[in-house]
């Protein structure tokens, strides 16, 4: 009978995910057994809240769940609401749940003036803030990828879809002046090869720190966090959000439209009906 094997397997070869998803689903799997009911998968959720796991975490392996159910059932088919087999809604997750730098942080760290042997390391987070690329999409460029007369960037996200965002002219000066005349990767090691997300996410923290403040839990990620709340703050659009963050469900975009109490304050005094009306 088709099991997990099968249904990664399937992912790998049909699909063409990434190795990293290949991994998550892994270790979604490994909290059900390979022909779950209802029940179990009901059952898996009390476990991992038991093992204090978070509710975001939690929805990640639903999501899983419910793909690897829909495929055991109908693999040939998209899963839609007439489908029969086991399956579970989302769970309600904090409106701040999201991880993000303070504004004051992000001008710290823009204003910050890097050693040579930080170089790297600045640079990418100021190209995280920037784009609101995935970490691994940044680590993965290559210099091909920059069209520095137009302002654009072809990034390789999840799946292997590609994507192509605007960047700064701010960004371009910075990437003018460190890549030179490479032609590999933008931000490689000494010798050439890619940095691993371990040693960068170290020296994004020690760099943090230089610049006088705790990185936020997610330090990685939470620059994409940041990134998004920063465009609808200034009048961005969820749709235009979407297609830069590289997204394939609006529903995930949405998760990152999270707004401070700060901007509702402000956003209440432009609107009240009570306010002073300019003539």
């Amino acid at each position: 009978m088709p099991g997990f094997a099968h249904f990664i397997k399937h992912r790998k070869y049909f699909v063409g995910v990434s190795a990293a998803t290949l991994n998550w689903y892994g270790y979604c799997l490994h909290w059900i057994p390979e022909n779950p009911s209802q029940a179990d998968l009901q059952n898996a959720v009390i476990v991992m809240r038991e093992h204090g796991l978070k509710s975001t975490g939690i929805n990640s392996a639903i999501t899983c769940w419910n793909a690897y159910a829909h495929w055991l059932a109908s693999p040939e088919t998209k899963c839609g609401p007439g489908c029969k087999h086991p399956k579970l809604s989302r769970l309600k997750q904090p409106q701040n749940d999201l991880p993000v730098y303070s504004e004051q942080e992000i001008r710290r760290l823009v204003a910050y003036k890097p050693s040579k042997a930080e170089l790297r390391t600045h640079l990418i987070l100021l190209f995280l803030f920037d784009v609101g690329a995935r970490i691994s999409e940044v680590l993965s460029l290559r210099t091909d990828a920059l069209d520095f007369d137009n302002l654009l960037v072809r990034l390789h996200g999840k799946g292997d879809k590609v994507r192509i965002v605007p960047f700064s002219i701010e960004l371009r000066k910075q990437l003018v002046r460190y890549i030179a005349d490479s032609n590999g990767l933008v931000f490689a090691t000494r010798n050439g090869t890619q940095v691993s997300r371990r040693n960068a996410l170290r020296n994004v923290k020690q760099l943090c720190r230089k610049a006088g403040f705790e990185p936020p839990r997610r330090t990685l990620h939470a620059t994409r966090h940041s990134f998004a709340s920063n465009s609808l703050r200034r009048g961005g659009n969820v749709i235009a959000l979407q297609r830069t963050l590289g997204h394939a469900d609006l529903t995930t975009t949405q998760r990152y439209c999270h707004l401070e109490v700060a901007d509702l304050q402000a956003t209440h005094q432009r609107i009240s009906l009570l306010a002073p009306q300019a003539h």
